[in-house]
């Protein structure tokens, strides 16, 4: 990125906190997703998820999806404890960045995206168990907000966001390759320059910033390496946004695996197969919980349980 882009990249995302209708609710959790999880009181995250009923009740419609429910789940406590710490606060972020595009402002269509964001934070997660990386759900984390520059590029770059999608489905290129040809920059970086606004970890950022970038990937950390295999599985098995890529993936050869496989021996014991096999059947369960999430009307009985069981 040149230095003329980046300082109108950075002036503009100055003024972007401003377009948020979710305010309320977003800067707060910004100052939650900073602090260690063993650090976030449960009464906090309650009385955030309480502010504001339709995010109430998507979080107890997830809490209540196949995914993660073992029993029904009628309060915003019982949804907390049923997700957890780290999962309801990256919910709780995925929510409010979807309502802070505009309906007028959507590049990509908006499942697609939901699909391809949750679809990376569960194989992230999932590779991050796998391996036996100490936190997986801070790679759940990452997973979800890689692409949070797209959203960027979205509400700021509008029409030239338009157009990179143009060219990337002609071309069926890489999104971050068009965005370099027409707008100077790719999603990672804006995506970044976000993320250090908001003082995110270096891990975060750096998994943000690099997870497209071979060149940056060496030095890039464990998280990046994860987040970027992920992004590659779930675009092989058309979990990506929504047009077809020419996308060639051999893992065994790819950058962040080698260095991946070099912290963590037992990545070599993965059965990629069975792997991928795995991944192909949680599709439906992916696409459902986005469709429960952003896609479906708020039911009039969750929408009370919100208001009426905050606690």
């Amino acid at each position: 990125m040149n230095e003329s882009h980046r300082e109108d990249l950075e002036l503009q995302i100055s003024r972007l906190d401003a377009l948020s209708s979710s305010q309320v609710i977003l800067q707060p959790l910004l100052q939650l997703l900073r602090q260690p999880s063993e650090e976030v009181r449960i009464d906090k995250v309650v009385e955030l998820v309480s502010r504001d009923s339709s995010i109430a009740a998507q979080c107890l419609r997830v809490s209540n999806s196949p995914l993660f429910a073992r029993q029904r789940v009628e309060t915003i406590r019982s949804a907390v404890m049923t997700l957890g710490i780290e999962r309801m606060r990256s919910l709780l972020f995925s929510i409010c960045m979807h309502h802070t595009v505009p309906q007028d402002k959507w590049v990509l269509d908006p499942d697609s995206f939901w699909r391809h964001s949750l679809g990376c934070a569960l194989v992230s997660q999932t590779i991050a168990s796998k391996v036996g990386y100490p936190e997986p759900e801070k790679a759940y984390l990452c997973g979800l907000i890689h692409d949070i520059g797209v959203l960027v590029n979205s509400i700021l770059y509008t029409a030239k966001h338009r157009d990179c999608l143009a060219y990337a489905m002609a071309n069926r290129c890489p999104l971050h390759v068009a965005e370099k040809r027409i707008l100077g920059f790719s999603h990672e970086e804006s995506g970044a320059v976000l993320c250090r606004r908001w003082s995110f970890s270096d891990q975060l950022v750096q998994a943000v910033r690099c997870h497209h970038e071979a060149d940056l990937l060496p030095s890039a950390g464990i998280l990046a390496w994860l987040v970027h295999l992920s992004d590659l599985l779930c675009r092989v098995r058309n979990l990506g946004y929504g047009y077809e890529e020419i996308l060639a993936v051999e893992l065994a050869a790819d950058s962040a695996w080698k260095h991946l496989a070099g912290v963590y021996p037992a990545l070599a014991q993965i059965d990629l197969v069975r792997f991928t096999l795995d991944l192909d059947g949680a599709m439906d369960d992916i696409a459902a919980l986005v469709d429960s999430v952003f896609g479906r009307p708020v039911p009039r009985d969750a929408s009370e349980a919100a208001r009426t069981s905050p606690g």
